[in-house]
């Protein structure tokens, strides 16, 4: 089952033994119903007598003569216009009317009714005399026709009497003789007298019996008989249909079931390639239109009956196979389509009716939420009165709906209107919600995105008023300390004598000096970096080289720190897009920081990551100092590590590289995890 269950000819064949059975169940339901004209109802029969063919034999024949002794009686009887009521002279005389009304010129609309019917009367006079007349020559006909066919009746045999008239095929020609035959139907007097008793039990008869008791009054009387010759006759071909019905039913459940079963493992499989596969794979077929496909079905269908109806009776039998086979796969084929789409949750989706309404409305919603408030009202005003005139039988809900939509837009205006009032009072933290995707959602969002950036205009503010606060502290700080000490030796100086002493004052003036110039230099660089002036040329750099050649320039350093350091990279060639003196000096301020504030003898790892179009350089170093600040904050300018700011530095170093690595097309992140800090270099990888 695994290898074949699910295999091109495994479907093939499943699906011609499925047409097979199809074609066998239709040939058993035509050779019953329509070529034996019986139905599979005759199986449930217990005899002849119970049988709807027993009713069959006479209905037609009793239903003419109730019609004979009822209604026309006799020629007689219609000549002097028995069969003509004062109504339906009156009915008839009407339609004259209407016909004077549409073609006379004399029918005045501005004259009364009575007075136009005077006219009518006058214009009308002929034909209307003629009216009883030809109502009688009609009635004068139906009944030589309904007479002629009664008595084109050889059997069964019937007595039929309104007390005057009597229509008879029987030899002996009196009703008494009836009850001599071996099946019998008498209806007088009320009452019914039925032989053999089964009759009682007929179904079928009892139903007919209804009208019948209408007729029965006191002078009308309708005998049946049904002679030994031809009630065995009819019993023997009821006999041979039921045997046919019961053979042709038997087929008929055999391969109604083994179709079911067919069809169903082809519901299972088509569209699958084993069992388990979750994917349903169309075909080339699948790509009709759902509702297309239905069409056709229901094509298909109609072409079989209008083609099956033009067949010959004496040919039917043997046209049904050929006419069921072509016709049913190419039903099956459309249907099967169906059922892949149904598994495959398309079946509405991939509908003409469903593609094109959404194509429709998808339109309708760009136009509208993508046009000014003009296009949206003019779409309204004109869509609306159009909606209406389409949807008129269900007008209550159309116009439900517009107030609904009409409350909608106006509620989302109060809101707006209100979020602005609010806004404009100072409430510049409040949002204003408004659903949807229109007009007036977007004018929110916009009003939203300003309060917004209003909010980040204030902060900043207060970041850069923060900022500037701290700058001024830390400056005064920074420059005052070197600035006092050279102040200070510099009047110490002077009134010392002693030649080495002065020389130690001149000692720490040139250190104060030297330190107040890298301030200065390190403000300098900041500026410019910031500012951007500073020139880049963008060059094919082997970034593994130079760590490992800078690392080799700041040797002395690493070994007065105690750190060692631990280098990681690719083991194929790493080049980056850089500025190589601005990208050593992005690195050179990182060392000098790891230098500053790493733990002395811990381990300084570097590491070196290909990520495709970048690369990842990587610093982590554990500090000597508790790190009780944000990432960003480091970031600033003039914040350094150690809050007492005992070691030397401006504070300056990671911003200078953030804004030499941008410059550079690159980016720098810092990021801290209890005393473990890490700065992090993205570059362009070079091509």
């Amino acid at each position: 089952m695994k290898n074949y269950s699910h295999s091109i000819v495994t479907k093939i064949f499943i699906f011609l033994l499925a047409i097979l059975c199809f074609s066998g169940v239709i040939k058993a339901f035509v050779d019953i119903e329509i070529i034996r004209n019986s139905d599979f109802s005759t199986v449930f029969e217990e005899s002849y007598f119970h049988s709807k063919s027993y009713v069959q034999e006479s209905e037609a024949l009793i239903s003419d003569l109730t019609t004979l002794i009822r209604e026309y009686k006799s020629e007689e009887h219609i000549l002097n216009g028995g069969t003509i009521s004062e109504e339906e002279l009156r009915m008839e005389e009407e339609t004259l009317y209407y016909d004077f009304q549409a073609h006379s010129l004399r029918y005045n609309p501005e004259q009364s009714e009575a007075k136009n019917y005077e006219v009518f009367k006058e214009e009308y006079a002929d034909k209307i005399t003629s009216l009883r007349d030809q109502l009688i020559k009609g009635d004068l006909k139906q009944f030589h026709l309904l007479l002629q066919r009664v008595e084109e009746y050889k059997n069964p045999l019937f007595y039929a009497s309104d007390g005057v008239n009597i229509y008879t095929n029987s030899p002996k020609g009196e009703k008494e003789n009836f009850k001599s035959y071996p099946s019998y139907m008498i209806f007088e007097d009320y009452k019914r007298e039925l032989f053999p008793k089964e009759l009682e039990e007929n179904e079928y008869l009892l139903s007919h019996l209804t009208y019948l008791n209408e007729m029965n009054q006191d002078s009308q009387v309708i005998s049946i008989a049904f002679p030994e010759k031809f009630l065995q006759e009819s019993i023997k071909e009821w006999e041979a249909n039921k045997e046919a019905a019961e053979r042709g039913l038997l087929i008929f459940i055999g391969f109604s079931l083994g179709f079911i079963l067919i069809f169903i493992y082809l519901m299972l499989v088509t569209g699958r390639k084993f069992f388990k596969d979750e994917e349903v794979h169309l075909h080339a077929l699948d790509k009709i239109y759902n509702d297309i496909k239905i069409l056709l079905c229901l094509g298909l269908i109609m072409l079989w009956v209008v083609l099956l109806d033009a067949v010959p009776f004496q040919s039917m039998e043997i046209m049904v196979i050929p006419l069921t086979v072509p016709i049913a796969t190419a039903g099956f084929v459309l249907i099967l389509s169906l059922i892949r789409h149904l598994k495959n949750r398309t079946f509405m989706k991939h509908s003409f009716i469903y593609v094109v309404l959404s194509k429709f409305i998808a339109f309708i919603r760009n136009v509208y939420e993508s046009g000014s408030v003009g296009v949206k009202t003019v779409l309204i005003v004109v869509g609306y009165p159009i909606l209406v005139a389409v949807t008129f039988f269900i007008f209550p809900i159309t116009i439900g709906f517009a107030a609904w939509f009409a409350l909608k837009k106006i509620k989302a205006f109060q809101a707006i209107q209100e979020g602005v009032e609010r806004i404009k009072d100072g409430e510049i933290h409040h949002s204003i919600e408004v659903d949807g995707k229109g007009e007036f959602s977007r004018l929110a969002s916009n009003i939203n995105r300003i309060t917004d950036g209003l909010n980040k205009a204030v902060d900043n503010e207060l970041k850069s008023e923060r900022l500037k606060t701290e700058l001024i502290t830390n400056v005064s700080h920074d420059i005052r300390t070197p600035l006092t000490s050279i102040i200070t030796y510099v009047d110490l100086l002077k009134q010392e004598n002693d030649p080495v002493k002065m020389a130690e004052y001149i000692e720490v003036l040139e250190q104060k000096s030297k330190r107040l110039k890298v301030m200065t230099d390190d403000l300098f660089e900041a500026a410019k970096a910031s500012s951007g002036n500073i020139p880049v040329q963008l060059e094919k750099i082997d970034i593994v080289s130079l760590i490992n050649q800078g690392l080799g320039e700041v040797s002395d350093k690493i070994e007065a720190s105690e750190l060692t350091f631990k280098l990681n990279h690719p083991e194929e060639k790493v080049f980056m897009l850089a500025d190589g003196r601005l990208l050593w000096r992005s690195i050179e301020n990182v060392l000098s920081n790891i230098f500053k504030y790493a733990l002395k003898g811990s381990r300084v790892y570097i590491d070196i990551e290909n990520q495709g179009n970048e690369i990842l350089l990587t610093f982590k170093n554990i500090s000597a100092y508790e790190l009780n600040i944000s990432a960003d904050e480091l970031m600033e300018r003039f914040t350094r590590g150690d809050e007492s700011r005992l070691s030397e530095g401006s504070g300056l170093g990671l911003s200078i590289t953030k804004s030499l690595i941008e410059i550079q097309k690159g980016r720098f992140l810092i990021q801290v995890d209890g005393d473990l800090f890490k700065a992090v270099i993205y570059m362009p990888k070079y091509k």
